[in-house]
């Protein structure tokens, strides 16, 4: 199979297009290579796919459309994997036209593309964070979304009401995935596990907001890229049963699905540091804060649906993750402990 895979610089991206690569098919990846984090890292990433010859690669972001589509083309992909997003709750405070550009004009050029190039199906990413204000547990993709708390969760929400207009219009399969913190080996330089880890190891304090009170659904990357392999692998379908009565939020008469895909096992923020100091070895120094704008106090993932319909189990444990990562950092930076 022909994949596109965007953001294929990026730690979800880049670990996806290796597992499609390893199983056989061809990647064509972009990535606009921004420095919104290390770029160094998101060269290191690359090179782990540069030795397959079914990979290929172009710089390009994905709100050049005139470039997109002409590299689309000399492809000729069956689907596409819509990773590449601007990341980041925080950063979207003080940098909010970046989100606009990648995440709203760029996917609105993919789903263009899709439609008038015949893409077989579009797997995209969304996020935990579109629940919001939500606070019943788990968070179920049957529930509404309509109440974003961050400019980034706005976006992913766009993204998948955007979807879901030219699934219906176009008859184009569009299926959308809650990502549920995702951590591990070549993971994001600006989410927790990577902060802690570096902070802990210079002895510097780590910002604890919430005071630790958090929870977050913590999802290995492994366990992750399972879960997308196997929809990738089968287009979304209207769903028969659809009432526009009592409209479900997850599904609809066009080929389209939303799923949850976290580990369904919330784990409050100072469980996770403790798990990762006994990982390190050594104590972290907390500094404790309030709440952080944009954030929501806790996340968990109903994942029922994923499983029922892709039997998807996460199976990786806090303490085999938090392993698997700080070994991956150790080698990486060439940490001695």
């Amino acid at each position: 199979m022909k994949v596109f895979v965007t953001g294929v610089a990026g730690f979800i991206g880049n670990q996806l297009a290796k597992i499609l690569l390893e199983r056989g098919d061809e990647v064509f990846g972009v990535d606009n290579l921004n420095d919104y984090y290390d770029v160094s890292l998101k060269m290191s990433r690359l090179k782990r796919l540069e030795n397959f010859e079914n990979f290929r690669f172009e710089k390009i972001d994905i709100a050049d459309k005139k470039t997109l589509e002409k590299t689309y083309t000399s492809f000729q992909p069956q689907r596409i994997a819509a990773i590449a997003a601007q990341a980041g709750v925080r950063y979207s405070l003080v940098n909010p036209n970046a989100y606009l550009d990648s995440n709203l004009a760029g996917f609105l050029n993919l789903l263009e593309i899709s439609r008038h190039h015949g893409t077989e199906h579009l797997v995209f990413a969304s996020s935990s964070s579109v629940y919001g204000a939500n606070t019943k547990m788990p968070f179920s993709t049957h529930s509404p979304t309509e109440h974003p708390v961050s400019l980034y969760a706005a976006t992913k929400k766009a993204n998948e009401v955007m979807a879901h207009s030219y699934a219906h219009l176009f008859k184009i399969p569009m299926t959308g995935l809650r990502f549920f913190t995702v951590y591990g080996p070549w993971g994001r330089p600006d989410m927790a596990t990577f902060l802690f880890t570096k902070a802990i190891l210079e002895g510097k304090p780590i910002d604890v907001f919430n005071h630790g009170h958090h929870k977050r659904d913590f999802t290995y990357i492994d366990d992750i890229i399972e879960g997308v392999v196997r929809v990738i692998d089968h287009p979304a379908q209207p769903n028969p049963s659809w009432d526009s009565l009592v409209p479900d939020t997850a599904s609809s008469t066009a080929p389209y699905r939303i799923y949850n895909i976290g580990c369904h096992q919330p784990i409050l923020l100072s469980d996770f540091i403790s798990t990762l100091e006994e990982t390190i070895g050594k104590k972290a120094i907390l500094n404790l804060k309030e709440m952080q704008p944009g954030d929501v106090p806790d996340t968990f993932a109903d994942s029922s649906d994923l499983k029922k319909d892709f039997g998807y189990h996460p199976s990786t444990s806090l303490k085999e993750g938090l392993t698997a990562f700080y070994k991956w950092y150790k080698d990486y930076f060439k940490v001695n402990n």
